[in-house]
């Protein structure tokens, strides 16, 4: 039987007195589960995903997540599990300045002691696990170059590896295909649920687009308004389910062309 790893309860974020983004949000995720989390804009997905790693606060209620309140932990402590909670972002947040391998490496940084991370002293076998994970997403070619001379595709690649490169027990992945073409946005799905899924990894998607969630997903959450409207498998999930979680905002089931990057980058670069 597969162990609970987050179980979430109650929980509400209120972002002045009358104006709740989250409404009662109540789940338990297991070990090995790939949940896709779908909603239009507005609806509270970043705010969900990053209340988890506390990245926002919320205002009631409890994260469990390993057995550890994160509502409760601060200073060292929350250091500690954040360092057990991969983070992939829409925009990358990669230092551009800087080659490849070395944002992979940040990945270490909630794992190695301060010096050693001040100064780029990450160990023989760090490195060696960086080289591995960028050849496994096709990167190889590129391991030495500025990460600001990447396509799209190619830096949310590097993302994913960087947050591998955590050794977590959750990552989390906050609209990470939201800025790239389709073609991008499907490599950039089939790596994150290959590696998680090899690693054994929990992990937890944003996305609009239905069609990749139900590719990809072991499990869909729908949220509409701030709540659960739905959490089931793909083969629940049906048009009259997807029409309510998405009416009025019927445009954002699908990914838009128009604004990925294709106008930067050669459709399909990936």
């Amino acid at each position: 039987m597969a162990k609970e790893l987050l179980k979430i309860t109650q929980l509400k974020k209120k972002y002045d007195k009358e104006i709740y983004a989250l409404k009662g949000i109540d789940l338990s995720i297991n070990e090995g589960e790939f949940v896709v989390v779908i909603g239009p804009s507005g609806a509270g997905k970043s705010t969900f995903i990053r209340s988890i790693n506390r990245m926002i606060d919320l205002s009631e209620g409890s994260i469990l997540f390993d057995g550890v309140a994160m509502e409760k932990v601060k200073g060292k402590k929350l250091r500690e599990q954040r360092a057990n909670i991969g983070m992939i972002f829409q925009h990358y947040n990669l230092i551009h300045r800087s080659n490849v391998i070395k944002n992979v490496l940040h990945g270490r940084l909630g794992k190695v002691p301060f010096f050693k991370s001040l100064f780029g002293l990450y160990s023989e076998e760090d490195k060696q696990e960086a080289v591995r994970l960028l050849k496994k997403v096709g990167l190889e070619e590129q391991i030495y170059k500025r990460a600001g001379q990447l396509s799209g595709g190619q830096m949310q690649r590097v993302g994913i590896c960087r947050a591998i490169m955590q050794n977590p027990k959750l990552i989390l992945a906050d609209e990470p295909i939201a800025s790239l073409d389709p073609n991008s946005a499907k490599i950039i799905m089939e790596h994150l649920q290959t590696i998680t899924r090899e690693r054994k990894i929990t992990c937890i998607v944003n996305l609009h687009q239905v069609d990749f969630a139900k590719e990809y997903a072991t499990r869909i959450i729908g949220i509409k308004a701030g709540k659960v409207v739905f959490d089931g498998v793909a083969s629940d999930l049906t048009e009259e389910v997807i029409s309510d979680i998405y009416i009025g905002k019927e445009e954002e089931m699908t990914l838009q062309v128009e604004n990925s990057e294709i106008g930067r980058f050669a459709y399909g670069e990936g």
